[in-house]
């Protein structure tokens, strides 16, 4: 079915939660194909012993290089990209299975809903705390609540985990190496392919994974993401993500595949941009 890429960078007992939840809570047989940043902490040995597929780098390179580096061994029709510090649960991959068959082409991006601990106000996450950290996850307790945490589909989306068609990572070369080590790099990649003629980013309301929050993202300095946005595609993060994406809004009806008119707030929006990046 799938092939699931993770990038990790010494975080051994998340990648462990990860790994353990795919083996759990899957339903169909999937690829697993690890990228080991350093791996200093065990990480390449662990992997190595038991026989999961990987590539590894000396040091970070960043997640922009270690999934397209992990994506380069991908043998499964459709691309997994899923942070090390997720836990998945029950039907995960089943609920990402039924909406693929309703879609009416190729060319969409999917993505799992988060259940994160703490509420940051993100409309795209169900909040629920089953543990903060590795040590205090009640995995059990997750599992049994999958059921009652299950939400409608929403717009927008962009954040792992997403999945998208092999052949559409290739033709749009992954992430973009320009935004090393990775901020704004899922946003990036959305704009590549709505760029490419995409119009569906549809987050599924009954693929659940535990997300632990900012155990990878949090250890790493961070390039200065939505500026190179702004600078590379001429509008900021916030504009893409509010009008075209409509990020958070609830799936009523069938999904639109044109672009959104350009009037309005949009208009407005996009002319804020632009006078942003000519003076900013």
């Amino acid at each position: 079915m799938f092939s699931i890429i993770i990038p990790t960078w010494n975080n051994l007992p998340y990648l462990r939660l990860v790994i353990d939840s795919l083996q759990r809570h899957s339903t169909h047989e999937h690829e697993v194909i690890v990228h080991v940043n350093d791996g200093s902490d065990g990480t390449l040995d662990w992997v190595r012993e038991r026989g999961i597929k990987h590539t590894a780098s000396p040091a970070n390179i960043g997640i922009c290089h270690a999934v397209n580096l992990a994506a380069a061994s991908a043998t499964r029709e459709y691309i997994v990209y899923m942070n090390d510090d997720m836990y998945c649960c029950p039907g995960w991959d089943e609920a990402l299975v039924r909406k693929i068959g309703e879609m009416p082409t190729d060319l969409f991006l999917l993505s799992g809903t988060m259940i994160e601990p703490v509420d940051t106000g993100n409309a795209c996450v169900v909040v629920q705390n089953f543990g903060r950290s590795a040590e205090d996850f009640r995995a059990d307790e997750l599992a049994a609540a999958t059921p009652k945490l299950v939400r409608g589909d929403w717009r927008g989306a962009t954040w792992p985990p997403t999945l998208v068609h092999r052949d559409w990572w290739i033709k749009l070369g992954g992430y973009s190496s320009e935004l090393s080590p990775g901020m704004s790099s899922d946003n990036d990649f959305s704009m590549k392919l709505w760029d490419a003629g995409c119009r569906v980013f549809l987050g599924v309301g009954d693929s659940l994974v535990y997300h632990f929050q900012q155990k990878s993202t949090g250890k790493i300095v961070k390039n200065d993401g939505r500026r190179q946005f702004l600078n590379k595609w001429g509008l900021t993060q916030a504009t893409f993500d509010r009008y075209y994406l409509r990020r958070g809004e609830p799936v009523n009806g069938p999904l639109a595949l044109a672009e959104p008119e350009r009037k309005g707030n949009l208009k407005r929006a996009l002319l804020k941009s632009r006078i942003k990046r000519a003076f900013g």
